[in-house]
């Protein structure tokens, strides 16, 4: 059986530069769409998040940026339904990716809090590249790769082709004007070739190797697909 890595952040603020903290969290949409499609592809899904801690839903994700009122309707009763999963997550430092086939990242705005400075993360994702295994991040989470800079200042990312959320589509959330850093500029900043679709908030993937990523929620359904088609 496919066995899966799904590392949510367990981050329930995201600190802005005037020292407010905008509540946020997980991205709705881009667990629970990947999470029903590996499990309806019989894979095995364990979510671990750091330190074990239960994670929150950012409710942003549920309400009108989340998309039409009957998605968000779904979105609330499958995250009910998964509860269970949710409040009892397996600790992330006790994970050893290289017993799973594929490690997935999702995004919201709570990574770019926790997990781009975690440094059990960052050692993950250095090892999880080198070993060319999939690894695959969707919309805030390639934040993450911040993580794996070392101390000449050098991602082992850097130079592979990665996309992810947007400064036009970030720019969206008045609230980001405030933000210590924008993904798109971190991404070009660690030297990542970076790629976007033509129009934002359109599904957007691209895989470099085993490297997958998607540019926003929107591309959830469609990375979740590319990767069970991947790994068939």
């Amino acid at each position: 059986m496919t066995r899966v890595l799904m590392v949510l952040t367990a981050a329930r603020v995201w600190t802005l530069t005037d020292g407010t903290e905008h509540p946020t969290g997980f991205w709705a949409e881009e667990f629970v769409v990947p999470y029903a499609t590996f499990v309806e592809a019989g894979w095995d899904v364990t979510v671990a998040t750091p330190g074990g801690k239960a994670p929150v839903v950012d409710e942003l994700s549920l309400g009108i940026a989340g998309g039409l009122p009957g998605t968000t309707k779904k979105l609330r009763a499958r995250l009910e339904e998964l509860a269970p999963v949710l409040e009892h997550p397996e600790n992330l430092y006790e994970m050893d990716a290289d017993e799973f086939d594929l490690v997935f990242y999702p995004g919201g705005h709570g990574p770019m809090e926790d997990l781009a400075y975690d440094e059990f993360s960052g050692k993950l994702l250095t090892e999880r590249l080198a070993s060319g295994r999939p690894l695959a991040l969707l919309c805030h989470a390639p934040a993450v790769i911040a993580a794996t800079v070392d101390d000449a200042g050098r991602s082992p990312f850097a130079g592979r082709k990665m996309t992810g959320l947007s400064n036009r589509e970030e720019l969206l959330n008045s609230f980001a004007r405030k933000a210590p850093w924008l993904l798109e500029d971190k991404l070009k900043e660690l030297g990542i070739a970076y790629d976007k679709g033509l129009i934002p908030l359109r599904p957007h993937v691209i895989v470099d190797g085993s490297l997958y990523t998607g540019q926003n929620p929107q591309s959830s359904r469609k990375l979740a697909h590319a990767l069970v088609e991947a790994l068939a």
